[in-house]
Formats: C-alpha cells, structure tokens, sequence
C-alpha cells in the first residue's frame, strides 16, 4: 500500500478525516495524496479563466485543512482536480497514480446527523474500484489490533481482492474474527470460504440473519472490533441498505459504525 487518496469536503470534520490517513499513511509507510474536487459550468470566454480561480480557490481550502493537523513527516501532496464530481475526479487521478486506497469521512459535507453515510462516500464506495476505509466523524486514529470481517458469500474471485485486508492485518499485527452471515438466499457454495481468506482468520463464527449488516450491528458489541471489513458485492452488504435509496446515503436508523470500516471491491 503505497499512495492514498483522500477526497475533502467543507465539513468540520475534514481535518480529523485527514489526520487519521496521515497517522494510518505514517504506520503503513504510505504517501498521501489530497483533494477538493470542483466543477465549474462553461461560460464563453471566461471558462478557462474561471477555472483556473476556483481550482486555486480550492487548493488553498485544503491547504487550510493540512495546516490544522500535525503531518509527522508524511509524504503529502495536494491535487488540483477538475471533474463533474468527485468519482471524476478520482478517475483522473487514477489515470496518473496507481491509488491503492481511499480514506474519507463518512459525512464529508455536513450533511444532515440523521445519516451515517452522506452521498459523496455512499458514491465512491458503490462506484470507484479502489477500496475505500470510512472514518466516523471526528474519529481519533488508534491502531487495529482486532478487526471484524464479515462475508455472506465465501467465495473471493481474485485473490488480489483481499490484498488491502492482508496488509493491514500484517502491518498492525492484528487478529481478525471471520463473521459469516446465512440470510435467506444462502447457497451451499457461499458456504465454502475462499482458502486465502480462511488463513487470515484468527477466529470466526456463523450467524442468522435477514441481512449481513444485520448481522454485523448484532456482534458489534460482543466483538468490540476496532474496524470493520465488508465486501461490495451485488448480492452484498450495501444491497439492502440502497436498493430504495437512488442518492447512495445511509440513515444511522440502518446502520451505524463508530469505528472504521474498510470496503474491499469483488467482481460484480
């Protein structure tokens, strides 16, 4: 895990959000990369005028941010990024630098408390291909010494998928408890857990449930896990949670987590 990519907003807690990836960068030996995505509507003959102030407008609102928090020697570079949004701005990014994660807060721009996950978060985890770790708000940075994965499926169709859960496991030195969820559409090859997965385990038990997140917030408090890993799946973790939501937030009523939780991407 070389280069993490972290994408800010105007809320308060922007400061936090990064200064968690520069202590995780630090423990990882990672460089971190920071940005405030714009968009600016075309207006004949001011447009390349115009851009050129905003995008200056918003280097200096990061700039801002970075000055709040303590860097502790991390390699720190701050991006000018022009797109239609930030899932554009993180594929051009992408085009250039080989991001092998993403950190964000979980309300980037103050949206309303009610909510757990705000659109801009909601948006990379269910768009981008690179694995994304969400910070709750205002999280103070401790290390992992106990993570808590939980799959329905066993099934990982590339080994490579799982590469970001090894290296934090062996970077911190972590114990991870392996929570398998049977919901109701469960098959006997979702039983077989992939070997690679099987050998990162420390500890792991089965549980019944209407959803896997369901079956999370139930073993939250017996696990007392100091982050969360889930799979993206379509048949997976967020399927319940979005599949009446077109604008990809999540209520804290569905869900919530007050440690990080850390999004792999397996093939759809």
């Amino acid at each position: 895990m070389k280069n993490i990519l972290v994408p800010i907003g105007s809320s308060k807690d922007s400061k936090f959000t990064l200064q968690y990836a520069i202590d995780f960068a630090q423990f990882m030996q990672a460089k971190v990369y920071v940005f405030k995505s714009f968009s600016v509507a075309p207006k004949i003959g001011t447009k390349m005028h115009v851009d050129s102030i905003v995008a200056r407008e918003q280097v200096e609102d990061v700039k801002e941010v970075v000055d709040q928090i303590d860097t502790k020697g991390v390699s720190l570079e701050i991006l000018s990024v022009k797109g239609g949004g930030v899932i554009d701005s993180i594929e051009e990014i992408s085009k250039k630098i080989n991001i092998d994660l993403i950190i964000v807060g979980q309300r980037p721009n103050d949206i309303s408390e009610a909510y757990y996950l705000g659109r801009t978060p909601g948006n990379i985890v269910r768009q981008s291909d690179v694995p994304v770790l969400i910070i709750p708000e205002a999280y103070v940075y401790k290390p992992i010494a106990k993570l808590l994965t939980a799959i329905k499926s066993g099934v990982i169709s590339e080994k490579t998928n799982l590469l970001p859960l090894k290296e934090v496991l062996e970077r911190f030195e972590a114990k991870m408890h392996l929570l398998q969820v049977k919901t109701q559409d469960f098959s006997a090859k979702d039983s077989v857990v992939n070997t690679e997965l099987k050998a990162m385990t420390s500890s792991s038990n089965i549980s019944e449930n209407a959803t896997l997140f369901q079956g999370v917030l139930e073993h939250l408090n017996s696990q007392k896990p100091d982050a969360i890993c889930v799979i993206r799946r379509k048949r997976g973790f967020f399927k319940k949670l979005w599949e009446k939501n077109t604008i990809n937030t999540i209520k804290k009523i569905d869900f919530e987590s007050r440690v990080p939780l850390l999004v792999l991407k397996e093939a759809e």
